[in-house]
This record gives C-alpha cells, structure tokens and sequence, in this order.
C-alpha cells in the first residue's frame, strides 16, 4: 500500500516549468534591426534608457524577462501588427508574456508624450507653412498666392480596433467598422472634428493661424475652407488652405506606413488600444529626432512669413477674419 501511494503521488507531483530559449541581443545587425523594430539598435538603447524603471521588476525570480527584451516585443508589435501569439514564437515568450510586455512598455512610452510632442509657433515654423501654401515653392518671386502666418494643420485620423462589450455602437464610424479618433484618442469615433474641448486648449494660445477642412468650424484661430467659392479670390484661398494642409496628412500616413499596427488594426479594448496609439506617437517624434528616416523636408531660405496681419479686432469672428485674410493676400 505504501509503494503504491507512492508512486500515485509521484504521478500528481506537478511537472518542471520549462523555459524556452529567449531572443539574444547580437542577432541582428544595424540594417535588420530598422527593418524588423524601425530603430537602430542606438536608437533602441536610447528609448530604453527613457523607460528602464517603469520596465525593471524587484527581482530575477522565475526568470523574468528582461526590459531590453520587452521594448523590442512592444516595438515588433507596432512594427508589424502581428498576433501576439506569433511574436511570442519568435522570441520564445508565451502569448501572454507577449500581451503584458506590449501593454506595459505602451504605458511606459506615452508617459513621455508632454516631453517628445510639442507644439511650437515660432517664425521657422511659420516660414515652413508659408513654403507649402505655394503653388510654385522653388519661385519665391513669382507671383504666387501664399498663406501668412500658420502654426499648424489639424485632421483626424481613424485606426481600427475590435469591437468592444460595452457601447460598442459608439466604436462605429461613418465607414462601418470600429475605430478609435487619434485626435482625440480618449473618446469614442463618434466624436466629431469640432470637439470643444480642442478648441478650448488652443484658442488663444499661439501666436498665429491654424489650418483645419471643412468638417472643423471657422474661428478667428482656425481657418476652414469657403464651402462653396464664388470668387476668384476665395478660390485661391482654398487651394492655398489645401495644399498647406497636406502635410498633416502626409504624417499620418508616414505614423501608419511606420507602424503597421495602426494599419491593419488594433485587436485589444478601446483604453489599451489608446495607449498603444499613444505610444506609437511618441515613437514617431523620436524616430523625426534621431533620423531614422529619409528626412523629405527640403531646406528653407526664405526671410519672410507674409504679413503679420492686423484682424479686425479681437471680438471678430471666424469668417471675418477669413474674408480679411482672403481679400488681402489672395486678389
């Protein structure tokens, strides 16, 4: 009896864990690295250095996975927008591993959002944006119908995300599937352009003009397009309104073609889909500041902004302002 208590007892005993063998830092070189995390390895050490104590645990008990390892999971997900169980195959880490690693390095990242996207309305900036409202940037001295003293650009863009428990009828947008407003990343598709609160935070903030389509309202700060131009003055106002505007939504698809998660869809809840968004933000600016892309600005010599224009008054409202600007730079 005692034998065969035994040996039963054996049979329950619970079997050895058994670790995989893990992703080793040396296996790649420079160009692979771009190509597989869209950094340089200097890149990658640099990022972790920013988020190393939010990454590191108490202890080494149960072999835990290290914080280098956990960015280039998080980075390989945004990278590619895989399933988490293939990236876990890839690196030897569970599915679930895979899933903590990404969320919790994507937690870590967007806290730097105050320190890498700013806003900045300085006279490089303004001289940038008088360039592009040109039809013929290369002429300076051609005639040509330009836009004086913008700051910035605003446009939505919508990532797709799996559909949610609760108000999923909210996550709907106007194409029919679900997704998540990067401009305001905290709130449901549902949200319009014209959301207050946006408008609350730049009103008389910075010294110029933003630049927003015809879903935004007109006010003295923001410029929209005239719905339906019936001269040749606010004519050209559009198309120098669109073809300033189009740098906006180049970055957009710069962020998406960068970060494919974003492309192809986030399969997580709405909050964590948020932060993922979030993150892949901050990368970006990273990524502008460390060059790790084809920096396709080209070098600006001009001297002048256009005219710092004198509005009617402070109390002047979006479509004064706009027929002002619209009578004096574009006859």
């Amino acid at each position: 009896m005692a034998i065969a208590y035994a040996l039963r007892r054996r049979r329950m005993r619970r079997d050895c864990r058994r670790f995989r063998p893990r992703f080793r830092l040396n296996s790649f070189c420079d160009r692979e690295y771009r190509e597989r995390y869209r950094f340089s390895f200097q890149s990658i050490l640099f990022i972790l250095n920013l988020i190393r104590p939010k990454l590191e645990t108490a202890t080494t008990r149960s072999k835990a996975i290290s914080p280098i390892l956990q960015l280039l999971v998080a980075l390989r997900f945004y990278a590619t927008g895989s399933f988490f169980r293939l990236i876990g195959d890839s690196v030897g880490l569970s599915e679930a591993s895979v899933c903590r690693c990404v969320h919790k390095v994507s937690a870590a990242i967007a806290r730097l959002a105050r320190r890498f996207i700013t806003f900045t309305d300085d006279v490089n900036t303004k001289q940038h944006f008088y360039k592009l409202s040109s039809k013929y940037p290369q002429l300076f001295l051609v005639r040509s119908w330009r836009f004086p003293n913008v700051v910035g650009c605003l446009d939505c863009t919508h990532v797709r995300i799996q559909g949610p428990t609760e108000n999923e009828k909210d996550f709907v947008n106007r194409k029919g599937f679900h997704s998540l407003n990067v401009q305001n990343k905290k709130m449901p598709r549902s949200t319009t352009n014209s959301d207050p609160a946006l408008y609350i935070l730049l009103s008389g903030t910075y010294d110029g003009l933003l630049l927003g389509d015809s879903g935004y309202p007109c006010r003295h700060f923001l410029m929209t397009p005239f719905i339906n131009p019936s001269t040749n003055e606010q004519q050209r106002f559009n198309n120098s309104l669109c073809r300033t505007r189009t740098t906006i939504e180049q970055t957009f698809g710069i962020l998406k073609r960068r970060f494919a998660c974003l492309s192809v869809g986030l399969r997580v809840a709405p909050t964590k889909a948020a932060g993922i968004i979030m993150a892949c933000v901050v990368l970006h600016n990273i990524a502008q500041e460390k060059k790790e892309v084809l920096n396709c600005e080209h070098q600006n010599n001009y001297n002048e902004v256009g005219n710092q224009l004198n509005y009617v008054g402070p109390d002047a409202g979006g479509a004064g302002v706009r027929n002002h600007i619209c009578q004096n730079n574009f006859r």
